[in-house]
């Protein structure tokens, strides 16, 4: 038996006899699990939803609008990733594209597929670069801190999700520092991060994202023809070579320990009305197009669908 879950097992044997000792009156079943008294004592990982693909699938068709990229790689990594009993490394995906494209708006939907409460999850962590990590005289700190918090949520529970948003603000020593995690290694101090969901989110590589679209439009083509292979591509090497990103030369990249990086394309006129008939859905309201159409023009083209809330209470 491993030291950790061997001192785990005495753990749980000793507080169930505390237990029983302190509280005779409690019903024996409510401690009958050792997990069940552990939890009622000390915090435990959350549980889990059970996962289901075609759910996660639902939420992406109805929700997640011009983003046909996205929507098929986060489908296919994060279905295959929760039905892996072994996985060789934690899933890491980077996420890409301008304001509003909805980066962060598919984290919340990941979060939520695997936690019952996604985002307020105690097992749901959200760094932000230029709030939590806004210092460079500090980045010694921040890096000891960082690690140190990652190794005790994992060792805590093992299925924990990292967000990192703002990652082209995040200098380069932090971004080195997360990359043991991401890592083949079978463990790290007795610690297994295989179970662990890296998401990383970024503005760069939105201009290289925007031009290829670009292309694909003055040569006839519907953007819904681009590539997954063609834009992983650019967007590697481009985040590589970018001196003002955090990706620069990161060994992030070169060992190659991020997974899948996504494109988030820009959004046209037709795909921010369907995010605005979505939040009427939400409200309860009837999905008024001429209201929808009305919003969409007040909203400016490279904010996407990020203001969509504060311009719809505008106008209802």
């Amino acid at each position: 038996m491993p030291v950790a879950q061997g001192l785990h097992t005495r753990t749980c044997v000793l507080l169930t006899s505390l237990v029983l000792l302190l509280k005779p009156t409690v019903a024996f079943s409510s401690f009958f699990s050792p997990r069940g008294l552990y939890c009622s004592l000390t915090e435990c990982c959350e549980e889990e939803k059970p996962f289901k693909s075609s759910a996660l699938q639902t939420d992406l068709r109805d929700k997640l609008f011009g983003q046909h990229l996205a929507h098929n790689v986060i489908l296919r990594a994060l279905t295959g990733f929760m039905n892996t009993e072994n996985a060789k490394k934690p899933l890491t995906l980077s996420l890409h594209g301008w304001t509003g494209t909805g980066k962060n708006f598919v984290s919340k939907i990941i979060a939520e597929n695997i936690y019952k409460l996604g985002m307020k999850s105690k097992s749901v962590h959200l760094f932000v670069s230029s709030l939590h990590f806004p210092h460079n005289r500090s980045i010694s700190l921040y890096r000891d801190q960082l690690q140190s918090w990652i190794r005790g949520n994992v060792s805590r529970c093992a299925r924990s999700i990292f967000i990192f948003d703002e990652m082209d603000k995040l200098h380069p020593g932090l971004i080195d520092a997360i990359k043991p995690f991401l890592d083949y290694y079978e463990d790290l101090d007795g610690v297994s991060y295989h179970k662990a969901i890296f998401i990383f989110l970024s503005n760069a590589g939105g201009d290289l994202i925007n031009r290829e679209v670009l292309k694909y439009w003055m040569s006839g083509k519907k953007r819904e023809d681009l590539q997954l292979h063609h834009m992983e591509y650019v967007l590697s090497l481009g985040l590589f070579n970018n001196k003002n990103g955090g990706f620069w030369h990161s060994s992030l990249i070169n060992k190659n320990l991020v997974d899948f990086f996504i494109p988030f394309l820009p959004l046209e006129l037709r795909h921010v009305k369907k995010c605005i008939l979505a939040e009427l859905r939400q409200r309860g309201l009837r999905e008024d197009e001429e209201l929808a159409s009305r919003v969409a023009k007040v909203i400016s083209s490279d904010k996407g669908c990020k203001t969509v809330l504060a311009k719809l209470d505008l106008l209802l």
